[in-house]
């Protein structure tokens, strides 16, 4: 069975593995799920991730979840940009998410970057996420 929204998928998998206390977590591999953990990880909210192939063809991420003193470093994390609803911001109009506590990740012209990133380019794109 086709999955519809993947990195919605894989964002749901990181929420119950942290509400679940897990020290890690799996997802199907793909580039987009791994260029938005390259975003989590850069930004502090997670500790490491890497591919691994479990047969030829089919991969997985592993990814090593992110705690400080038994809270999870990763307080909330929802999908903005559905594949029913597509979001699309100009990086003036995008809201800072919890008064600049929180990130936005974004895929841009660029590729996939935080919204502090996002800022220093100068350029907008699709909301994919929000991480707080």
């Amino acid at each position: 069975m086709s999955m519809s929204d993947p990195l919605g998928d894989m964002l749901t998998r990181i929420r119950n593995a942290q509400s679940a206390r897990q020290s890690r977590c799996k997802a199907p591999a793909s580039k987009l799920r791994e260029n938005v953990l390259d975003v989590l990880k850069r930004e502090g909210y997670i500790r490491a991730w890497r591919t691994e192939e479990v047969r030829p063809g089919v991969r997985f991420i592993d990814i090593e979840l992110k705690y400080s003193e038994g809270e999870p470093a990763i307080k909330e994390i929802m999908r903005v940009s559905k594949p029913g609803r597509r979001v699309y911001s100009k990086i003036a109009e995008l809201p800072k998410f919890y008064n600049g506590l929180g990130t936005s990740i974004l895929s841009t012209p660029r590729g996939v970057m935080s919204e502090n990133e996002a800022r220093a380019a100068n350029v907008g794109g699709e909301v994919l996420c929000r991480v707080f």
